[in-house]
């Protein structure tokens, strides 16, 4: 099967400037199959996920559902910094134009909080901080996520913009420490916090996301795409 790449670029831990010693590097992209597959008896895989390198890669139909949905994680691909791009083609330049029109208040606002609560049970779920060293590691990364997510998701919610590298790195990882040092009590406050901040502030974004761009995107991809031969193989 063959497949053309979009974008792709580095994210997770290294985008978000938290990676350490040792961090994971994690990529994450959009690619489309030749249209024609699409209509045949069995519809191509959605996803690729691999490791060394670590690559999560979504075809652009399930990636924009993805998106319209509101999923963090997926929407890191549209606001990386130029610089951490591996992959960038005249479609995916556009894709990152229409990045804001994907979005809705009421979307973003219940993924973002929705990923921090997660989070936050991942938390509760480890104890009372008497744990081992690895176990201890885990969770002041979950705990750097939660709050990272809190973070970003009111950024994104109130000004329409997302800022991947966090402005001080060391705060989250002291946040992290805490937790994993004092236990989740320690993480609750914070959740409750930017639950307080969405409610207390209006979003820019309008309540339901331009499904009519996305939409005329993702034909002009099959467009293009339609009678391609001899693609690159992921």
């Amino acid at each position: 099967m063959t497949h053309h790449v979009l974008l792709s670029g580095i994210v997770g831990s290294t985008a978000y400037g938290l990676a350490r010693p040792g961090s994971d590097v994690d990529r994450l992209g959009t690619y489309a199959v030749p249209t024609k597959q699409l209509h045949g008896l069995h519809r191509p895989t959605e996803s690729h996920v691999s490791s060394e390198p670590d690559r999560t890669l979504h075809e652009v139909g399930k990636w924009c559902r993805l998106a319209l949905g509101g999923n963090p994680t997926v929407m890191e691909l549209v606001w990386l910094p130029p610089e951490l791009y591996e992959v960038r083609t005249p479609l995916g330049d556009e894709l990152i134009d229409i990045r804001r029109s994907l979005l809705s208040a009421h979307r973003v606002r219940d993924a973002y909080l929705g990923y921090a609560s997660q989070q936050f049970r991942r938390l509760e779920n480890r104890g009372d901080g008497s744990f081992s060293a690895d176990t201890r590691k885990r969770t002041a990364k979950h705990a750097r996520h939660l709050k990272r997510l809190c973070h970003q998701g009111l950024e994104l919610y109130t000004t329409g913009r997302l800022t991947i590298r966090v402005d001080n790195p060391q705060e989250y990882h002291d946040f992290g420490e805490q937790v994993a040092a004092h236990g989740v009590e320690v993480a609750r406050p914070l959740l409750a916090e930017y639950e307080a901040a969405f409610d207390r502030n209006r979003s820019v974004l309008s309540e339901q996301p331009d499904e009519t761009a996305a939409e005329a995107w993702l034909l002009r991809v099959r467009a293009h795409f339609y009678d391609t031969e001899g693609a690159p193989k992921l």
